[in-house]
Formats: C-alpha cells, sequence, structure tokens
C-alpha cells in the first residue's frame, strides 16, 4: 500500500493570532476553523495546513471528549513547502516583500533527472520562525 498524498500538514505556533494573520492576511489561504487558542486550520489547495499551539496539544483529551485525538507536538522551527509555478513564485516574492516578510533565500536548483532545468525556491519564515518554501 502507497498513500495517494497528503491530506493534513502540520506546523507548531506559539501565537494563534499572529500566525492567523499571516496565514490568512498575507499568504491568503482561507480560514477552515479555530477553537479557541488551541488551533487553527487552513485550506491549501486539496489539503489543509494545520497551525497547532503545543502548549494545548500536548493536553490529553478529557474522558468524554467527542474527538479523542492523541497528544501532540513539537519545540522548535519546522518546514513547510508550498507549490507554485515560476510566475507565482515572482510574484509570491514581491508579495511577501510588500507585507515586511524577508527572503532569506532565492535559488534555482540544479537540472536532475533528464530534467532540462531545475525549480526555484524562495525561503522565507512564519512569525513563529518556521521555515516556509515556495516552490
Amino acid at each position: 500500500m502507497i498513500p495517494s498524498g497528503i491530506l493534513e500538514s502540520a506546523l507548531y505556533v506559539d501565537d494563534l493570532d499572529k500566525a492567523e494573520a499571516f496565514y490568512g492576511g498575507v499568504l491568503g489561504l482561507e480560514r477552515i476553523s479555530r477553537v479557541g487558542n488551541r488551533h487553527v486550520f487552513f485550506r491549501c489547495g486539496d489539503g489543509v495546513l494545520l497551525l497547532f499551539n503545543p502548549a494545548e496539544t500536548v493536553k490529553p483529551p478529557a474522558p468524554d471528549a467527542k474527538l479523542p485525538v492523541p497528544p501532540h507536538g513539537t519545540k522548535g522551527e519546522g518546514h513547510l513547502c508550498f507549490r507554485a509555478t515560476g510566475e507565482e513564485i515572482e510574484r509570491f516574492r514581491a508579495h511577501l516583500e510588500s507585507h515586511g516578510v524577508a527572503i532569506e533565500a532565492d535559488f534555482h536548483w540544479p537540472p536532475r533527472g533528464g530534467e532540462p532545468s531545475g525549480g526555484r525556491s524562495i525561503y522565507f519564515r512564519d512569525p513563529a520562525g518556521n521555515s516556509l518554501e515556495i516552490a
């Protein structure tokens, strides 16, 4: 068996208000839901981006919880890569810079496996320090 794709990706953030403003406002993702200071979820293409507050998700669910999701969380910065065309990457770079988001790296990958040219990636950080890439 091989999974057909990734349905959800998760990052951990310490300030949901800042994260919601960044992912919804700057990146323009559609918010699906928010539960207090625990999490905020966004639609991204066919998938969902889950942003969790690790201080809340390490707590076990109540015995009568309707959604008995096991505790989880992590420490430190994570990484997520968004897919875009070459033209979109250029527009994203300008858009991010206009919102005061620093681009940490912008480079072209070398060709591989018979491809005529490699892809392009730009890297930047969200307010929690997670490394984000658009490629």
